[in-house]
């Protein structure tokens, strides 16, 4: 993936061939304390892996960042830069894996090995963290997998409540272009997930099975 990586940032897209692309591993974003916890596939290779933010500079990032903005966890409704000014509130941005992979498609082994990550970010969020909200079945499985949950299906808008942890994972499909531009996510379906989640960390929905399916 760091190979792909960087040929695409010595490659460039058209529109970006003025820019520096950041072509490595790309940080995650947000607050340090947040009751939201974010888990996307990977880097876009003209997004996060240009701009060095997870979610910036590409479609899946402006329709996360809007519906981020509209229910509380962000300053602003845009997500174009590093320095743009945008600020995570109880909201923390992270993916299964660190690279942009070729065709959206990584690897078991890669999936593995950048798992180290997503469980330290899991222990940091421990004691804050109240949802989860999974794009897509790879960050679906990713979390099941590091968290050894067993069982869950993947579909949009799953809800399930995780009894011995206090938290509720919540299962969407992959804003990505193709999702967006077939419909096959719409923008309500999309915005009705972070309502969801809003509501569960502000107490006005509550789940109480060990697996409670929406």
């Amino acid at each position: 993936m760091i190979k792909y990586s960087q040929e695409v940032g010595r490659i460039k897209k058209k529109e970006f061939k003025n820019q520096n692309y950041w072509a490595k591993p790309v940080p995650t974003f947000g607050d340090s304390k947040a009751k939201l916890l974010v888990i996307g596939l990977a880097p876009a290779a003209n997004g996060g892996n240009r701009t060095g933010r997870i979610f910036t500079g590409d479609s899946s990032g402006d329709w996360l960042i809007r519906a981020l903005f509209e229910t509380g966890f962000a300053n602003k409704p845009i997500s174009v830069s590093k320095d743009d000014g945008l600020i995570l509130k109880d909201a923390y941005l992270t993916a299964a894996v660190r690279c942009a992979p070729p065709l959206n498609k990584p690897t078991r082994s890669e999936i593995s090995n950048c798992s180290q990550y997503l469980i330290e970010e899991i222990k940091i969020l421990e004691k804050t963290n109240k949802v989860i909200v999974a794009l897509g079945k790879i960050a679906f499985d990713a979390y099941c997998n590091v968290c050894n949950i067993k069982g869950l299906k993947f579909g949009h808008n799953k809800v399930y409540s995780i009894y011995n942890d206090n938290k509720t994972l919540i299962a969407s499909y992959h804003p990505s272009r193709r999702n967006t531009s077939t419909h096959t996510l719409t923008w309500l379906m999309w915005i009705d997930i972070f309502k969801t989640a809003r509501s569960i960390i502000n107490g006005q929905t509550k789940l109480n099975d060990k697996y409670s399916v929406s």
